[in-house]
């Protein structure tokens, strides 16, 4: 599965969370701090899709290595972001931030139930 597909779902996740808490609390401040929520789930993510999928390595120590760096990359990120979300956002809520950052985290199990499955040759019906 391309972990391109996974942070798609997380993208639509994020609108979705955050036209819910515009249609719940008629307020804008919640609406922007749900789409902040899900950029903080959704661009680090996107940093180590983009990384791991740039450049395949044959060693696997140099692939584990890669997978810790972009890791590593992602958590400083998303870290960053979090600082930075009460001058960013105006009129912050933490909780519309936070729903929407859950709800992205587990898209990633949705996403998976989501993947096509192989086909069986054998089962198929004439």
């Amino acid at each position: 599965m391309s972990p391109w597909r996974v942070v798609a779902a997380q993208v639509v996740a994020g609108a979705l969370c955050a036209a819910v808490a515009w249609a719940i609390g008629q307020r804008s401040g919640a609406a922007w701090s749900a789409l902040y929520g899900a950029a903080a789930m959704v661009l680090p993510n996107a940093l180590l899709a983009r990384g791991m999928t740039r450049r395949l390595s044959s060693n696997p120590g140099a692939a584990v290595l890669g997978f810790m760096f972009w890791e590593l990359v992602k958590i400083a990120v998303a870290v960053a972001m979090l600082v930075a979300a009460p001058r960013v956002v105006p009129d912050l809520s933490w909780p519309a931030l936070l729903v929407a950052m859950i709800v992205c985290a587990k898209v990633n199990w949705l996403a998976l139930l989501w993947q096509r499955r192989p086909v069986d040759e054998t089962n198929k019906r004439v």
